[in-house]
């Protein structure tokens, strides 16, 4: 047998395993497609929407308090990640913004899971990763920040939007989902 040969018949074996295992996989059902597309789709509005009005409303800088010396809103603009960090890279953070929802949506359509809870949490996890990702798109590469939260007298937690906070809600399920799996396997 030829090197060729031998390569196409290596190359059709990754193929047929490649598909037997997409065969093998549970995807999910209607319900967890129903959960997941339509959290997806209320939590990417419901961020654009509240960016739109707050940034409407409000220019750079300025702030209404909604919660005296607790909440506020403020209209900020981020260059970075969480934190700042990666501040100036938006076509880094683009390129990973991209692949985190490409794993977030492969992980709800082949992870094999039934577990409604998982559904929500992508769903709200994709929801917050496409709102900042439209924000780096379309608003060169900032996003917009608005809620300024004060933990503390004099003492602020960096300004975040509601993306932000979809995101932190769907990996603090997903970190809870997963202690549920593994008391289940117990």
């Amino acid at each position: 047998m030829t090197d060729s040969t031998e390569q196409k018949n290596n190359v059709r074996l990754h193929a047929r395993w490649a598909l037997s295992k997409i065969k093998s996989c549970t995807l999910p059902d209607l319900k967890g497609h129903a959960i997941f597309w339509s959290l997806f789709a209320a939590g990417l509005v419901l961020d654009l929407w509240s960016k739109r009005a707050v940034f409407a409303r409000l220019e750079l800088g300025d702030s209404i308090s909604v919660i005296d010396g607790f909440l506020r809103l403020v209209a900020a603009l981020n260059q970075g990640a969480a934190f700042g960090i990666a501040a100036g890279q938006s076509s880094l953070l683009i390129v990973i913004s991209v692949l985190a929802l490409v794993v977030i949506v492969g992980a709800f359509l082949f992870g094999g899971t039934r577990q409604r809870l998982n559904h929500v949490a992508f769903g709200l996890f994709a929801a917050g990763v496409c709102g900042n990702l439209w924000d780096r798109v379309f608003n060169d590469g900032l996003v917009r920040d608005f809620i300024d939260v004060t933990y503390w007298p004099g003492k602020h937690w960096p300004a975040f939007n509601v993306a932000d906070s979809l995101l932190c809600i769907g990996v603090g399920l997903l970190i809870l989902s997963s202690f549920r799996a593994s008391k289940h396997a117990k």
